[in-house]
This record gives C-alpha cells, sequence and structure tokens, in this order.
C-alpha cells in the first residue's frame, strides 16, 4: 500500500479523522431514524450517539456537532430532529454522582417581551439585590421548581444576541459552572457563566419611544434524579393534568412577579410591563422566544405596510407559504386587497425542525387575531413572488 503525505504538523490527518468523526455522528442519526423504538439496535445507536455527543461537548468540538446537524438536515429532517434533540438534552442537562446518589442540573430559560417608554438600559440591570434575591425565591415559592431542589438564576436579563452565542459547548461548560458553585463549600470561578454575559448593543431608543424587547432569564436547578416533584406520570389524563397545573402555577407566578422584575430591570419611576413565555429547558425556552421575537417582528412589518397602503386589516386577506431567501428557508406572508394586489409582504426563518403545520396555524392566528379577513395557503412561490396553487386554509 502507498504510504500517504502528510503534513508537518499532521493537519491534514487531524482534519481526516474529525472529518470521519462528524460522518460516523451523522450516519448513526440516519440509521436511528429509520429504526422503531422498539428494536433490538435502536438504544444501542442511541447509546453511541450520546458517546460522541458527550466526548464532543467535553472537548469544546462545537464544529463537529454543527456540522453532523448540517449534514443530516440535507438528508433526513427525521434524523436530524432526532440528533439535535440528543444534542440539546446533553448540553442543557449534566448527570452526576455525589456517593450513591445521582443528580441532575439542568439549564433553563424564561423568555419575555418587556415594555418600557425609552427601552432597556444595561446600567439598570439587576442592581438591586433584594429584588434579585426575591425573584431567585419565587421560582420555589410558586411550586415551579422542587422545593427540594437548589436553584440559582444568573444576575442578568440575557439579549437575543447574547443567548443565540452560546453554543453546546460553551452551555455545557456552564451547567457544570453552576453545579460546582451549588455543592462545593468554597467560592467557585463560573468562567463559562462570566463569559456569557457578552452585553447589549446600545439602546437606540429616544426617552418617549414605546419599546418591546425580548430577554431571558437564565437559571440552573440542581435536584436528585428521582426526585417526585419531576416525574411525569405515563397515564394520558393524568400528564395532562400535571402540566395543565404546572401552567396555572406559571401563569400565577408570571403576575406576582411583575413588580420584583421591575426592581431588577428599571427604576422604579419608569413604565414597565412584561409578558413572559413559558418557563423551559434552554433550547426549548430559546426557540419559542427567538419564535415569537420573528412573528411579532412579522406582524409589525405587515401592520405597517397596510398602513402606508392606507387600507384596513379588516378588508384583506392573505396567504401563506414557504419560501427561498438566498438560499434560507423562510415563511411568507403576503396581505392582499380585495383586487388581489399584494398591500404586504413580511417573512421569519423557517425552523426546519419542527411542522410546518405547527409554523403556518401560528401565523394564521396572529393574522386573524390582526384583523386579516381570511388566510389561505399556498405551495410555494416564484421567482416574481406571485403564490402558487393557493387552497383556503382551515387551521
Amino acid at each position: 500500500m502507498p504510504k500517504l503525505p502528510v503534513s508537518s504538523h499532521d493537519d491534514d490527518a487531524d482534519d481526516y479523522i474529525e472529518d470521519s468523526q462528524i460522518q460516523a455522528l451523522a450516519d448513526l442519526a440516519l440509521s436511528l431514524a429509520t429504526l422503531s423504538e422498539t428494536a433490538p439496535a435502536y438504544q444501542e445507536r442511541r447509546k453511541d450517539i450520546r458517546k460522541i455527543i458527550r466526548k464532543s461537548l467535553h472537548q469544546q468540538k462545537d464544529e463537529l456537532l454543527y456540522e453532523a446537524l448540517e449534514r443530516v438536515r440535507e438528508t433526513n429532517l427525521d434524523a436530524y430532529a432526532l440528533l439535535k434533540e440528543a444534542i440539546e438534552e446533553d448540553a442543557e442537562s449534566v448527570s452526576f454522582q455525589r456517593g450513591e446518589k445521582q443528580f441532575e442540573v439542568n439549564a433553563f430559560v424564561i423568555p419575555m417581551f418587556v415594555r418600557t417608554l425609552g427601552g432597556l438600559h444595561e446600567a439598570q440591570n439587576f442592581q438591586n439585590d433584594e429584588a434579585f434575591s426575591a425573584l431567585t425565591q419565587s421560582l420555589k415559592t410558586a411550586q415551579l421548581e422542587s422545593p427540594d431542589a437548589t436553584v440559582v438564576l444568573v444576575s442578568h436579563a440575557y439579549h437575543l444576541d447574547e443567548i443565540d452565542a452560546i453554543t453546546y459547548s460553551h452551555l455545557d461548560a456552564m451547567v457544570r459552572d453552576a453545579f460546582a458553585a451549588m455543592t462545593d463549600k468554597k467560592v467557585q470561578a463560573t468562567l463559562a457563566i462570566d463569559r456569557s454575559m457578552s452585553g447589549w448593543p446600545e439602546n437606540r431608543f429616544a426617552a418617549d419611544d414605546v419599546a418591546v424587547e425580548l430577554r431571558f432569564l437564565l437559571g440552573f436547578a440542581l435536584k436528585k434524579a428521582d426526585d417526585p416533584f419531576y416525574a411525569i406520570p405515563s397515564e394520558e389524563a393524568a400528564m395532562d393534568a400535571y402540566f395543565a397545573q404546572r401552567a396555572q402555577r406559571f401563569q400565577q407566578w408570571s403576575e406576582q412577579v411583575v413588580p420584583v422584575l421591575h426592581a431588577c430591570l428599571a427604576a422604579p419611576e419608569r413604565e414597565f410591563d412584561v409578558h413572559f413565555l413559558y418557563q423551559d429547558m434552554f433550547h426549548g425556552g430559546k426557540e419559542r422566544g427567538i419564535a415569537e421575537y420573528f412573528m411579532l417582528q412579522m406582524m409589525s412589518d405587515l401592520d405597517h405596510g397596510l398602513q402606508q397602503a392606507g387600507v384596513a386589516a379588516s378588508q384583506t386577506q392573505a396567504v401563506i407559504g414557504a419560501a427561498d431567501n438566498g438560499g434560507d428557508a423562510v415563511l411568507r406572508v403576503q396581505v392582499l386587497g380585495s383586487d388581489g394586489r399584494v398591500l404586504a409582504t413580511a417573512e421569519k426563518p423557517l425552523d426546519l425542525g419542527r411542522d410546518m403545520e405547527s409554523e403556518v396555524d401560528d401565523a394564521s392566528d396572529a393574522l386573524l387575531t390582526m384583523g386579516v379577513k381570511s388566510v389561505a395557503l399556498a405551495a410555494g412561490f416564484d421567482a416574481d413572488g406571485k403564490a402558487l396553487d393557493v387552497q383556503p386554509y382551515a387551521s
């Protein structure tokens, strides 16, 4: 066999090894997607996938994980969803053994839209220690977390840019930071958590501008792996009741905590209101916040377009469909007048890991709330932006 040339620094060999690891992870995900969960090989392949993921997180090889996801996404969306879920779970939740006891540390977020006059100012961000302590304690008082769990919040309201910049391995390091800080009697440096607070963009709102801004509360919960508080019933009716009760507790918390959050984020004399999205694990909450942000932005663009055209929403109909924008998949919405003329167009990024029906349902609900008379679904759009194969849509 001929001897293969290797560069002096083994760069080519390293690239080959990493590429083979990327392909191995992609192939395992593609294989897993073809198997039933009851198949003998299913759990074995799932273990192999998690082993590669955990090693990549530990070695901070984000490129390997993101590239494997990209390769799978281009081949099979079911495999993409499986791999994405596995990577996210391992990055946002870490298990630890202490003696005979098994613990978990989970990273969670609470997305929120904060309405103020003049916008939020980073200099006022979590300067009130007493209010911050009350905010942290409220999560257990409201029974959003177990009474036996240790819960900490980061004293920072994360901007979308900051949350979006946290990679898989960075989040894994943050979870490990949090575990060390919550379990070690000595003061622990939390370098990964500190690095995540990179700062907000410059506030460009005038003092009398009504500003609605997306921010995230980020926290960590340390719990016993067998804590019954988090046990989800297997029977369907009991499961529904479990989540309904939790949603009710969250709703009560969101109403009671507004004055405390106001003290954490803005001066007392400033107008302040907040709309919370549901507390979720890091990636689920992040995606929900981003989806809501782009939906609000899209509706704002459409409303602005109708105002420019001088036409009320009640005199229009809308067409929704998937489109391509420079290689990126987007959900496109066109609002048409009674004569069929396009009065306004807006787009939002399309999450390929989410089913199209849910994306269209959300957009349709927002459009009907805005006052649009009816909604139709397009199979796509041609090069000139004309909707193709338009059919009435019933959500």
